[in-house]
């Protein structure tokens, strides 16, 4: 037998073995069951990322701002210095405190001295009690004011202080919405900075789930910024509020998130998977999955590739319920245990022929 012989059966072989195998198997189409649980029901509650900590940066007095060694999105260290303000007036009031101090335990230092000598004269009668007392007298005043004067020095220092703005605790800062040369002033924002080593979603409830919420269950948060391998995070800690807001009749409910995730920044919109004590009737049946990137949307409707014993993809219109991790929940459509394609692209060349 030639070599073309042998070759061209060969390649007969393999296409008989081929002709053999089913198509999604020929195809090399990635197929995963419909998967049923009894598990209890979930509420999907939208919500925001925000940090556990969280400031904004106020000045206390007014002043232009001198020094700005920072700008949004740096990392700062706790008592890294973030703001300096003109404080030359400040200055000047600290020196003439000092002054006034200054003067004031020198006059104490003499009126101390002559009460001495005073109350030595009146044990030999050579003063009278009233000019012993006025000696008291003018020691106790002198004391008073150097004591006012120690206070109002120590209250300047204090507002010296004022002028340079530090950072509270490590992080990083979201905001500065400040130049060099503007006007701070009392009250007014000048940047903020969060912990992003600990962060949160924060989500409201309808007060009636509030009091469904299940314990002793894990709560899946999809960050929808975050790459999709990364999306779906599981809350390390559930607060509930304990109150209601009045005028809409829901309840906060926080979502600790595990520390220092990546890529995750105050703000984001985040959807949270929440189990509620809301069992299912014993008439209904368990509920199904899929994965979630096996559905598709054309127009109105939803459907799915079902691959058959011969493993050929078949087109099938489903009603999806609510996504649950990578999961998506199908309400009507397939059964427990049916094969369905997790790429409808590859599914529908296949099914087409291509």
């Amino acid at each position: 037998m030639t070599r073309t012989a042998i070759r061209l059966a060969a390649l007969t072989f393999a296409g008989t073995l081929l002709s053999h195998l089913p198509l999604a198997q020929a195809a090399g189409l990635v197929v995963e069951p419909v998967r049923s649980s009894q598990e209890g029901q979930r509420y999907q509650a939208d919500g925001v990322v925000e940090a556990v900590r969280q400031s904004v940066i106020s000045a206390q007095i007014s002043g232009a701002i001198v020094q700005l060694p920072v700008k949004a999105g740096d990392a700062v260290k706790a008592g890294q210095v973030l703001v300096r303000i003109d404080a030359r007036a400040a200055n000047q009031e600290a020196s003439a405190s000092r002054a006034q101090v200054d003067a004031a335990r020198a006059a104490l230092q003499v009126a101390s001295k002559d009460f001495e000598r005073q109350k030595q004269l009146f044990t030999k009668n050579y003063i009278s009690q009233a000019q012993l007392d006025r000696a008291e007298s003018q020691y106790q005043s002198a004391s008073a004011q150097a004591n006012a004067q120690l206070a109002q020095a120590a209250a300047v220092q204090t507002q010296s202080g004022f002028y340079t703005l530090t950072a509270p605790y490590s992080g990083l800062l979201s905001d500065v919405p400040i130049t060099m040369g503007d006007m701070a002033m009392p009250g007014r924002p000048l940047m903020t900075v969060y912990d992003p080593s600990a962060m949160r979603v924060s989500v409201t409830v309808p007060q009636e789930k509030a009091a469904q919420l299940a314990t002793g269950q894990t709560v899946r948060v999809a960050v929808t910024g975050l790459p999709e391998a990364q999306r779906w995070i599981s809350a390390t800690k559930v607060t509930v509020l304990p109150a209601a807001d009045a005028a809409t009749h829901t309840v906060q409910v926080r979502l600790d998130l595990p520390a220092s995730l990546p890529g995750l920044t105050p703000g984001m919109f985040a959807r949270a998977s929440l189990p509620v004590n809301a069992p299912l009737n014993t008439r209904e049946a368990a509920r199904l999955f899929v994965p979630a990137k096996a559905v598709f949307r054309r127009a109105e409707l939803y459907a799915v590739y079902v691959v058959n014993a011969q493993g050929k993809p078949l087109l099938r219109q489903v009603r999806p319920g609510a996504v649950n991790g990578g999961e998506q929940e199908i309400l009507s459509g397939v059964v427990a245990g049916e094969q369905v394609a997790t790429d409808p692209l590859a599914a529908a060349a296949v099914s087409a022929g291509k």
